[in-house]
């Protein structure tokens, strides 16, 4: 593990471990005394302790996971996947909300449309991208690229990373509800196969504008959830330090979206998560994509969309009250 890396608050036993193995080395060098048992040992504690820490991560951790700084974004991902990306702008009626990007590219030698929120890497890109929180803007984009998708009968590939929509002045000004709404009302009758890959932070409205799919494939350390934790824990407990009980009760995990039948799949990750070995998770990703992708090809638009209907029916659990009496 880098000195410099970025070390999350339960890996430090891991970085802790590599910098005795660090030290150890360097002493060997300097001294020319062999260690090589001893480092041999460290070696595979390190190991060992990676292998317990990442298969035993609490919904707390998995979320600063997804956070991770170092973790790939959108961006990351299509320029490995896809090839002739080319960037569509603006909503043609207010502006270019750049937490929200979009356009045309090849997948596997096929068209696609492309539609992703994307955060930014410094200060400087996350002012630019809003740290990910697209504007009302954002979505009448999305809306615009998937309703020209549909023209050119394309399918729709949604790449969704964002703690929530951004919920400032100038955003409810400009209806921001109103725009996820009209997504999720005209993403739920649109003609052509939609994939949505939940990589990083899936929260609140502000995933879901773009979330209506067919298939929802999610990255294993990622989370979707109706709110993120913090937000949940300033509503229930009037204070953000429960952030970490409200996760466990948000069942907002990969596990537990799959068992609930709101992800229809998960994507493996490197181990100690996708920054880890980004090649290899875009790999990953690019698979799963092109098996769902190849299933929905095949159906015809009325199967389509009949089916992705059942797919939200079926979500959740419903009481009729007049059958309990």
């Amino acid at each position: 593990m880098d000195k410099a890396e970025f070390t999350l608050e339960f890996e430090k036993p891991l970085r802790d471990l590599q910098n005795r193995l660090d030290e150890l080395t360097a002493v060997s060098k300097k001294q020319n005394f062999d260690v090589s048992a001893e480092a041999e040992a460290i070696r595979k504690r390190l190991e060992d302790t990676k292998k317990d820490i990442y298969s035993h991560l609490t919904p707390w951790q998995r979320v600063m996971l997804a956070r991770h700084p170092k973790r790939p974004f959108s961006l990351d991902y299509i320029h490995t996947i896809f090839t002739g990306f080319q960037e569509l702008h603006g909503d043609r009626s207010y502006g270019d909300d750049q937490a929200l990007i979009g356009g045309t590219a090849f997948f596997e030698g096929k068209s696609v449309m492309i539609i992703a929120q994307q955060k930014g890497r410094d200060v400087k890109d996350n002012l630019r991208r809003n740290f990910g929180m697209p504007h009302p803007e954002g979505y009448r984009k999305a809306l615009r690229l998937m309703e020209m998708a549909e023209r050119f009968g394309i399918p729709v590939i949604t790449f969704i990373d964002t703690k929530a929509a951004y919920a400032g002045v100038g955003s409810e000004e400009r209806h921001v509800s109103e725009a996820i709404a009209r997504n999720l009302r005209e993403m739920a009758n649109l003609k052509v196969p939609i994939v949505g890959i939940i990589i990083g932070e899936g929260g609140s409205g502000g995933a879901l504008g773009i979330a209506v799919v067919d298939k929802l494939l999610v990255l294993q350390h990622a989370y979707y959830s109706v709110i993120p934790p913090e937000g949940c824990a300033a509503i229930l407990w009037r204070d953000r330090k429960f952030a970490e009980t409200a996760a466990n009760a948000l069942k907002l995990g990969a596990k537990e979206l799959l068992e609930q039948g709101i992800a229809d799949e998960v994507i493996p990750e490197p181990l100690g998560g996708a920054h880890r070995d980004p090649e290899v998770a875009a790999e990953s990703v690019r698979k799963a994509l092109s098996k769902s992708l190849s299933k929905l090809r095949r159906l015809k638009i009325d199967t389509l969309l009949d089916k992705r209907y059942e797919k939200y029916r079926n979500i959740g659990d419903f009481i009729d009250p007049a059958a309990e009496k």
